[in-house]
């Protein structure tokens, strides 16, 4: 299957064309977000509050970037477990977020959030963290800078490689190959 590239923010006619299985290339903006940033966010949503960035068409990668060598423009920045994200992601959604990245399954009801608001949920490779790095042009503090790393970071990215893992149909690419490889058996 051929990368769909995809620019932020995102346009929700282009995620409807997506299906599970698909590899995609955001390049634009990425906001890093891990557990205590997402709770943070959601509690200023349920305040009435702006977020400190847009939401509308925004990607957020589940990853805490390391601290860059000098001369370099980030740390090795890999994914996080998403199901830690669960509790806050439907809100998030709601809000406008079109598309996450991190690595692992999603629950029912983040499923259930991610059609009902036209969004997807993509896996980057786990431990290369390094190697994703690359693709990174730029890295700045957006909010909650007593977090370090685990703070909302806004990341420049060019073809940056992920796969759709839950698209805006329900599908589950993990369920999917799940069941091919039962068939198989």
């Amino acid at each position: 299957m051929t990368a769909v590239r995809l620019l932020t923010p995102l346009a929700r006619e282009a995620l409807a064309e997506l299906r599970a299985g698909q590899p995609v290339l955001f390049t634009g903006w990425l906001y890093t977000a891990r557990d205590m940033a997402h709770q943070r966010l959601v509690e200023a949503l349920r305040r009435g509050e702006k977020l400190p960035f847009d939401p509308r068409g925004a990607v957020i990668y589940y990853a805490g970037p390391a601290p860059a060598r000098p001369g370099e423009v980030v740390g090795p920045v890999g994914p996080t477990t998403s199901g830690r994200m669960d509790p806050y992601t439907p809100a998030l959604l709601a809000a406008g977020v079109a598309a996450l990245i991190g690595k692992g399954r999603r629950s029912p009801e983040v499923r259930r959030a991610l059609a009902e608001h036209g969004a997807i949920y993509c896996a980057a490779v786990g431990g290369a963290a390094a190697y994703l790095r690359r693709f990174i042009t730029a890295c700045e503090l957006v909010a909650y800078p007593d977090l370090g790393p685990e703070a909302v970071w806004r990341l420049a990215v060019q073809d940056f490689p992920a796969v759709v893992v839950n698209d805006t149909r329900g599908g589950d690419l993990y369920e999917e190959a799940a069941a091919r490889y039962r068939q198989k058996g």
